[in-house]
């Protein structure tokens, strides 16, 4: 037997705090489910230590590793290679370590829209998207969100000009014209099919000011945090009709696109999903 086959793999997740992850269980769970020889741990790096923490962790035999906050650009920085898709986003949540190469990759769009697919089951193409914010989170979905041909993209912002910027930055991607735009939270009018949270304002308690019109029966409202308790957003979403769900099931699909970028091969999701979802 190959020594392989005696010592797992190793992979980790960074962040700064990381005691919260729940990314250990899910990537434990993912290889017992394809029989994966893996091992995967939190590590605690340095707010201003991340890159000796990484090449620390490639030097030790770490195959890979997954990124969150707030890590996402010293990754992108980091990595020797991106994906189109992390290039897109300008940031990285995922490394793959391979020899000198460090491969930067970004899954959190792939995840969220996996999600919104698969596990809500609400397509994309055609629809009107509203998404909420234009910093990190949003960045890193509006190309996979343009991917499904959406009717429309609105990137609503409090600074107008960050919003404006991502719609500059990804010109080259639309089908067509006017499919993405930017505006002020207040501007976006009528009923969107899918709206989408990418702001840190539940993590204060805070809602967005959007208006509660942009709102309806077959509104979906979802929201990237998540947690025992419904957000401020997701209950405002529902007061006025909409469906809501919370980020869990985006945790769990851009942990299941993470684990195919390093092994080759996707983990089923649902089981895990509900799994979680019930030990909130």
């Amino acid at each position: 037997m190959s020594k392989k086959n005696i010592h797992p793999d190793q992979y980790c997740v960074f962040g700064n705090p990381i005691a919260h992850s729940k990314s250990p269980l899910i990537h434990a769970a993912f290889a017992l489910q394809t029989g994966q020889a893996m091992a995967y741990e939190r590590r605690l790096a340095p707010l201003d230590g991340f890159a000796l923490a990484a090449r620390s962790f490639a030097a030790e035999g770490g195959k890979g590793a997954n990124v969150t906050v707030p890590f996402k650009l010293d990754a992108c920085a980091l990595a020797t290679e991106l994906t189109p898709r992390a290039q897109a986003a300008g940031a990285v949540n995922t490394l793959r370590f391979d020899g000198d190469t460090i491969l930067g990759d970004n899954t959190d769009g792939a995840g969220l829209v996996a999600d919104i697919m698969r596990n809500a089951g609400v397509a994309i193409a055609g629809k009107r998207v509203l998404l909420l914010g234009a910093g990190g989170a949003a960045r890193g979905v509006v190309l996979p969100l343009l991917e499904q041909a959406p009717q429309e993209i609105f990137i609503a912002n409090r600074t107008v000009a960050t919003a404006e910027a991502l719609v500059a930055q990804f010109a080259d991607a639309l089908g067509h014209p006017g499919q993405l735009r930017a505006g002020p939270f207040t501007q976006p009018e009528g009923v969107f099919d899918i709206v989408i949270n990418a702001t840190s304002a539940s993590l204060a308690g805070d809602l967005p000011p959007v208006p509660a019109s942009i709102f309806g029966s077959h509104t979906l409202a979802l929201d990237m945090m998540y947690g025992a308790q419904p957000t401020v957003f997701m209950d405002f979403a529902a007061q006025h009709g909409a469906q809501v769900r919370d980020g869990l099931g985006m945790l769990v699909e851009q942990a299941a696109e993470a684990f195919c970028v390093w092994r080759g091969v996707r983990p089923q999701t649902q089981d895990l999903l509900a799994q979680l979802r019930g030990s909130l």
